[in-house]
């Protein structure tokens, strides 16, 4: 390779390829490199969310609160088949915070991030709401309903990569940055392909360290610097049930530890339960749900909704490593969720910025401000002036409230398609669902079916435009398909694969994607 680019940057998550789908837009040339899949570490671990994180307001954070509540909507409009609204119901439980708290810290809620379009708040009798239905008889009787919205995480990260590589950036993923020098003003890249083991370089003017819980690992061992900030490692863990309610609305539940527990609409016929708070030691990409925190979250569950919950309930478990800036707080559930950028920019030699911390529903400002940090290192940029807060993400390009014209339109130029496969279709590919069913005019068109509506065809497009290798990649970060493929048809799309890939034919088709 051994090109020069503007920018590089390692690390395949939210914030790194954020931050290259805004740098490609402005005109600079990007390097993404990611050793693993795109969204393979915390990206895919969350809770699904787009929110202010009302309980940061204990912490009295509220710039962060701030600026994540002014986000959503801005997230929304850019990609309203991947990011929807959700009602978050918050029962009142007597002993813990009173009911005068939850109202002052939901009307700042509703007003100190600029909210348009999404609901305000309101006041539940949960006697005879239906979301008091599902939750203990006689336990609850006050309520609060406020506005968030539910993001599918992996697909996020996904898009930003696309857009990116459709403006001119270079993404390589399962690519490894064994170490970066700085010589003669550039850096240089020297990278190991960890599927033939290949070795090639690649320079750049600036490097931006976005490896997540990495981020001190590549500062020390890639660069060969020592960090002034700090990461605080904690793991967060969660659990997926059969649905606990048929309403669309979510819970955030208050326990007596004082931490607050999601239970989420999720999958259609599914409840995601989290997060839990403990500090990490270890590999981040060894983590798991350990069965303290499986139980933990099946007790606060069953402390407030009337049908209990236990371990052998859970279908689907995960837990991510969230790389927090440390503030030198005791507590993990307390540590701060913001973001912390280190920039290391002697004069005679290129720059690298440093990211510790951060969360998905900041990640577009985050973005803005590691360019305005890195512009004097730079050459002028084609488009100076920031940019993605209008410009839709793929399959983006329609209106927020259109979803249900959108489906409408996918099912009218495909009625051979089931309702179920159309809004997944819908939910995960926006305006470029066309783009995944091509010319198909009946359900045989799409070729082999491997289960729960996923075809061959849109396996060709995800391996050749979504840098989707293996089944893992397919059915627990493009989709969620794993909740509902058997272990038996997982192997046989792990099987089409490496067919496919190792024939060639698919792997040209990736190198010819825009």
């Amino acid at each position: 390779m051994d090109q020069c680019f503007d920018i590089a940057i390692i690390g395949g998550g939210i914030n790194g390829c954020g931050i290259a789908r805004d740098a490609a837009g402005r005109g600079w040339s990007v390097i993404l490199c990611e050793k693993d899949d795109l969204a393979a570490g915390t990206s895919s671990w969350s809770t699904k969310l787009i929110h202010g994180g009302l309980r940061y307001l204990e912490n009295y954070e509220f710039r962060l609160v701030r600026e994540a509540l002014s986000e959503r909507e801005v997230l929304w409009s850019i990609a309203p088949h991947i990011i929807r609204p959700l009602r978050f119901v918050l029962p009142h439980r007597k002993g813990l915070r009173p009911a005068w708290m939850l109202r002052l810290g939901l009307f700042l809620y509703d007003h100190i991030g600029g909210r348009k379009r999404l609901a305000g708040t309101r006041t539940l009798d949960l006697t005879t709401d239906p979301a008091g239905l599902p939750l203990q008889p006689g336990k609850f009787r006050l309520g609060f309903e406020y506005s968030d919205c539910r993001v599918d995480d992996a697909r996020l990260v996904v898009l930003n990569a696309r857009d990116a590589a459709d403006r001119g950036a270079r993404i390589c993923c399962r690519s490894q940055v064994e170490r970066a020098e700085r010589s003669a003003g550039l850096w240089t890249l020297h990278l190991r392909d960890v599927i033939s083991s290949e070795r090639r370089t690649a320079r750049a003017r600036v490097l931006v360290n976005a490896a997540g819980p990495w981020v001190e690992d590549v500062r020390s061992r890639c660069a060969g610097l020592p960090a002034r900030a700090h990461t605080r490692l904690v793991q967060g863990s969660h659990i997926v049930v059969r649905k606990l309610f048929d309403h669309d609305r979510a819970y955030i539940l208050q326990n007596p530890d004082g931490r607050i527990v999601f239970a989420i609409p999720y999958e259609r016929d599914f409840t995601l339960i989290g997060t839990t708070d403990r500090d990490f030691e270890g590999d981040p990409s060894k983590a798991s749900a350990t069965p303290e925190e499986v139980d933990y979250l099946c007790r606060a569950v069953s402390e407030s909704f009337e049908r209990s919950i236990q371990a052998e309930d859970v279908i689907w478990s995960y837990a991510g490593v969230r790389p927090l800036y440390d503030d030198g707080t005791s507590d993990a559930q307390a540590a701060t969720r913001d973001y912390v950028l280190e920039l290391d920019a002697p004069s005679d030699a290129p720059a690298i910025v440093s990211i510790f911390g951060g969360k998905i529903t900041t990640y577009r400002r985050l973005a803005e401000e590691v360019i305005e940090r890195l512009q004097p290192h730079l050459p002028k940029a084609i488009k100076p002036e920031a940019w993605t807060a209008d410009a839709p993400l793929p399959g983006g390009d329609f209106a927020v409230e259109g979803v249900a014209d959108l489906e409408q339109q996918i099912a009218r130029a495909y009625p051979f398609l089931a309702k179920d496969h159309v809004s997944r279709l819908a939910a995960a590919y926006g305006t470029r669902a066309a783009s995944v069913l091509g010319g198909a005019v009946d359900q045989r068109a799409l070729g082999r079916d491997f289960g729960a509506s996923l075809s061959e065809a849109e396996l060709r497009y995800l391996v050749a435009n979504e840098w989707a290798q293996t089944a893992e990649d397919i059915v627990w970060r493009r989709s969620k398909l794993g909740l509902r493929l058997t272990p038996p048809q997982i192997q046989a799309l792990n099987q089409w694969l490496a067919e496919s890939l190792g024939g060639g034919k698919i792997q040209q088709e990736l190198r010819a994607a825009p």
